[in-house]
Parts: C-alpha cells; structure tokens; sequence
C-alpha cells in the first residue's frame, strides 16, 4: 500500500491506498458504483446477491417485507437451511475434498477436516441429537472450549432446525445458568475441560452446577478434551465419543428444509442495565448477509487460508468461523488457546506453518501482541498474508500502524470492521479496493444506510460528533429479542421512532471524505465542562505515548466541571510505573488533546476488564471507582 500524507483537515494524518493490482482483482474494484447502486433499489441489490451466490429449496416472493416495522421480513416465502449452503451443497463438487478445517490446539495436536469430513462428523452428531429428541425450533444451549466440535453442534442443531445458543466457555456459573434458563434449552453440550495458558478450565463442573440449578436440561452430552476426571450423572450425561459410536449415529441425516424467516440461533449480548440481551437471527437473510460481507470485504479466493482468531462463543465467530467461510468453501484456522502461550510468538508460528492469507482479530490482541515488541513476530515468515483484519472496537491508530507495519509488511489492507451482535455481519467496512485512514472503518458496506446525526436526527456537520444510525433494513439484522419484542423496540428503535431508524448505541463522526470514525458507546462519551469527549480519543492519546500498551478511561462526576477524565493504563513490558510517569501521560494527553482532555488521575494497571470480544466494560471501571455495584459481569472474558 501507497503511503500519502493526508490534509491538515482530515481526521487522519495518513491515507493509504491499496496498490493497483489489489484494486483490479477485487471483487468490488469500484465502491461508489455499488454502493449507489444498491441503495437506489434495495431489494433488487439482495436479491440478485440471494439468487446468484446460493441454493434455495424455493424461491422467495417478496425480498424484503417492511409492512411491520421494525419487525422486517427477508425472503419471504422462500425455504433454506444454512448448512445446505455451507455443506450440503460442496459434496457435489470438488470442494468436498478441500480442508474446510484446520484446528490446532494448545497443547500441540492439530487436526484437519475436509468438507466431506465434517459433514460426515455434523450428520452423525445431528443424528445423535434427533435421537436425544430434539427437533425443530428446539433450543440447544452449547457451552465449551474452541475445538472443532463446537463448530460441529452448532451446524448440526441448524440442519435438524433447533435453535442453537452458545455460551462462551469462559463464563461463570451463573451466566450459563440464566442463559440455560432464559432459553428454556433441553440439551447442554460440553467439555469435560478446555486448555488455556497450560491449565485446564473445569467446564464440566461449572455445567453441572448450572444444569442443577436450571429445570429444563434433559440431557448433556460431554466432549472428552482434556482427559480430566469429571463427575457424570447416569441417564442424563453422554460421552460424545461413546454416542457417536452407536448405530443412532447416521452420517445420512438430513437437512431439515427451513422457512427463511426461521429461527437460526440465539445469542446473548450485554446490555448496560439488566439481564443479558438475547439476540435472535434466522437463516435467509443472515446467510446471505454474512457471506457476501466476508466474500467482498476480505477478497475469499479457493487457495486462501483464513483465520478469524475469535471464539465461536461470540458473533464474529458465529459469522466468521462457523457460517460464512464454509459457504464461501475457505480453509479456515481454529487455534484452541491462548495468544501468548507458551510464548508471544504462538499465533505468528501458526502463520507460517499454515501460510495463512487473511488474519482477522481484534484491537485488544495487537495491543497484547504490541507490549512484546517488534522481535517476536520478526523471528517468523509471515509472508503468505495479503489482507488483515480487525474487529470489536475502535483501533487506535498507533497499533493500525503496527498491525500495518510489523504484522503486514506495509503490503497488506486492514479491513478494519465495525458491527454488533445485532447486525448479524460487517456494517461499517472498507473493501480492499479503497482508501484507509488509520483509526476509521471507512464507510458503510454496499447497501448499508447510514449516517450520523444530533438528537433531532438531522446530519451533523463534517467531523462533529452525534450519533450513529443506519436508515434501512438489511438482511442479516436482528430480527427480535427473544421472547421480548418490547425490549427490542425500546432498544433499538424508540430513539427514531418516527424515521423509522435502528439506533446501535456507538457516537462517532464523519470527515469530508464521508468516512465514519466510531467514537465509542453513547454512554461512554464524557462531557467534560460543557465538552464531549470520546473515550476512543483519550485512548489513542494515551496509546501513542511510547510507554502505553492499552487504556481505557471514564469520566467520574465533578462538582466543578460536572465530569473529569480517570485513566487506566497498562504498561508496555519492561516499563516501570512511577509517579512521575503518571504525570508525563496526564500532560501529554493535553498535548495531543488540549488540556480539556487531561486526565484528572491516571491509575498503572496490569488488566482491563474486557468482553470475550474484546470491548473494555468501561461501567465496570467507573462503578469501582464510584464504589457502586459493578451489575452484570457474565459477559467479563476474564
């Protein structure tokens, strides 16, 4: 990628621009003509996508029907099921030959699956659970480590048409409980344990706990992983390995056909204030969404090898591992631990032993990955990359430019993503094709409507702050709350009502190039002395201190200026805390900011808290600090 310097008034002192040949190979070389295009007649754009790129069992008869809103319908009429589309359909072509699958785990084993082997392995497993008594529109609560059979009961609960929901195998006690409860699930599939930094998590104990607390488990069926002693209940715990050795297990099953409006899966996402969001998506329109955003927006081809270093227990890997690689027939990459162990140079090793084209993970990652320095990825031939990624929250622009640099070679794109577990799959995104400022998303995916508004929803002027909204239905979004459809409208819709807007909840701006800069959560902007800051901003200033690993900072009432700024920083390896170090980063905030910005304290911290997908919970840090109750911590990754 081209360097060029940027205008003094833009947002970004750099612009990059993808190299010539990138552009002529991409599937969309011309942003705009799409773009334009797409919204000039919406359903026309989905639906050509829907009927070119996928198998249905019949057709649909209205694309899209916006006669409820906000309860929109994609693909009325038409019948699916996902897994015809990521599996069925490849055991007819040489693709089923293809490694679908390579799984490495921490410990060292690895494992590689064909598409004719996994769907052998997801027919026998769908099989076992048809046995187990669990049909259509059944809820299957999975919860275990990141190993290849997570992805295999998630794609065999969607091809007999239950309802999956997985619960990230990092949570507590509690949180699997209430999720097993809310979604009234009669089967729980487990581990007996999973590998992390060297030592085993006991998920079988902590299931156990939650299935007795929780009514409606009629059966766990329990992966051997570790080898670890665990306690199993007759009648109602399987061994895995035992029930897919019984004559139940048929590798012929079949696909259950699937209105395409039907219920996908479920999958609960934090809210600020009470219990956990359960997030409902279906299988039409997620499917077509979440694979045309991967195809364009990382340039899919056969030979690539693709690795979304995320954890299926959250969206991204729901999108990206799971559903859309396999319908677009890529490799992909499971790697089972932690980044870091046993050294920093782990995910770098895999790199180059599997000559990965496409690494997409998170802000919070590189930053880890930063502390270590530029030595530990060096030792390695990272060659094979081409396009890199990045999801969860805003990247500040100091590790884009390390991403770009030490990861990339300054050859590869970053596809810097924003999105939510509501919207199903990329929102705001470049393509390979186009322009990237450090620190921006770009702009919205072709198709996707969007703008940036003040409270009254008119646009506010370039680089001033309001709040982000997307204007129309797109076919992979929400389609409710489960079993709370007034929570959904209040949730989402209430703000703009009257527009008839989806309201996601992030402030950010747009430059004059019309590129969207996420600022961060309506409710993590502090208004200092009548002025908004964004905690995105005071991070990047703190990151770009040579000293600052990470932050993250919140604002705490004052009685003279009604908020001041709290910092929390971790520091890079090496480095001391001081006092005099905590006053040299107050001060250079104000010099990258003005003093408005300064922080009132700085506190020197070895961990942030942080959810599976990388967000830093920024109430947690101001409860504390507030000595308030910190609410609910079931989505901590930690």
């Amino acid at each position: 990628m081209a360097l060029l310097n940027g205008s003094a008034k833009t947002m970004a002192e750099d612009v990059y621009h993808p190299a010539p040949e990138i552009v002529q190979s991409a599937y969309i070389p011309d942003y705009d003509a799409v773009h334009n295009e797409a919204l000039a007649d919406l359903p026309a754009f989905w639906g050509s996508i829907a009927a070119e790129n996928f198998e249905w069992y019949e057709q649909w008869h209205t694309v899209l029907d916006d006669s409820n809103p906000p309860f929109f319908k994609w693909y009325v009429g038409a019948k699916t099921n996902i897994v015809h589309n990521a599996l069925d359909r490849h055991m007819k072509t040489a693709a089923r030959n293809k490694a679908a699958l390579i799984f490495e785990g921490e410990p060292g084993d690895t494992k590689i699956y064909t598409y004719q082997q996994l769907n052998y392995e997801v027919c026998k497993f769908a099989s076992v659970l048809r046995a187990l008594g669990v049909g259509k529109g059944d809820r299957v609560t999975i919860y275990m480590g990141r190993i290849p059979q997570l992805m295999m009961a998630m794609l065999a609960c969607a091809k007999i048409g239950a309802i999956h929901s997985v619960v990230y195998g990092g949570f507590s006690t509690e949180a699997l409980h209430s999720r097993i409860e809310d979604s009234a699930s009669k089967v729980l599939i487990t581990c007996d344990g999973a590998w992390l930094r060297g030592k085993t998590v006991d998920l079988k104990d902590i299931a156990d706990e939650a299935v007795q607390r929780a009514g409606t488990i009629q059966n766990v069926v329990v992966v051997k992983r570790t080898g670890q002693e665990v306690q199993m209940v007759a009648g109602r715990d399987h061994w895995y390995h035992e029930l897919m050795a019984l004559p139940i297990a048929d590798p012929k099953a079949t696909t259950e056909v699937m209105d395409a409006e039907d219920p996908l899966f479920i999958l609960y996402t934090s809210g600020t204030t009470g219990k956990p969001k359960a997030i409902l998506h279906t299988h039409g329109g997620y499917m077509v969404g979440t694979a045309t955003t991967h195809k364009w927006v990382f340039d899919i081809r056969p030979e690539d090898v693709w690795w979304c270093a995320a954890d299926p227990g959250w969206i991204t890997g729901h999108s990206y591992i799971v559903y859309a690689p396999l319908i677009n027939g890529a490799t992909s990459i499971m790697y089972e631990g932690a980044p870091t162990f046993p050294y920093p140079d782990r995910w770098w090793q895999i790199v180059a032993k599997y000559g990965v084209t496409i690494l997409y993970t998170a802000p919070t990652a590189i930053r880890g990955f930063m502390r270590f320095g530029d030595s530990w990825p060096s030792r390695h031939d990272l060659s094979s990359l081409r396009l890199l990624g990045s999801v969860g929250e805003p990247i500040n622009p100091e590790a884009w430019k390390w991403y770009h640099r030490v990861i990339g070679k300054e050859k590869c794109p970053i596809m810097d993503t924003w999105w939510q577990t509501e919207t199903g799959n990329f929102m705001i995104t470049p393509l390979p094709s186009v322009a990237l400022k450090p620190g921006s998303a770009t702009r919205g995916f072709p198709g996707v409507d969007l703008d940036v508004v003040d409270e009254d929803g008119h646009p506010v002027a370039p680089n001033e702050e309001g709040f982000l909204v997307i204007k129309r239905p797109w076919p992979a979004m929400l389609r409710t709350l489960y079993k709370d459809p007034d929570r959904y409208v209040e949730a989402y819709w209430s703000r703009y009502q009257e527009q008839g807007w989806y309201l996601p909840g992030d402030s950010a701006k747009k430059d004059e190039d019309g590129y969207i800069w996420v600022i961060g959560r309506i409710d993590d902007v502090i208004k200092v002395s009548g002025y908004r800051l964004g905690t995105a901003e005071i991070e990047s200033a703190l990151v770009s201190h040579s000293t600052v690993a990470e932050s993250a900072v919140i604002g705490v009432p004052d009685e003279l200026k009604g908020n001041v700024v709290h910092a929390f920083c971790i520091l890079k390896q090496g480095v001391e805390p001081s006092e005099k170090l905590q006053m040299a980063l107050r001060d250079h905030v104000g010099h990258e900011m003005g003093p408005i910005a300064k922080p009132a304290v700085v506190n020197l911290v070895d961990s942030l808290p942080k959810t599976r997908s990388g967000k830093i919970m920024r109430r947690v840090l101001r409860a504390q600090t507030l000595g308030q109750e910190v609410g609910d911590l079931s989505t901590l990754a930690d």
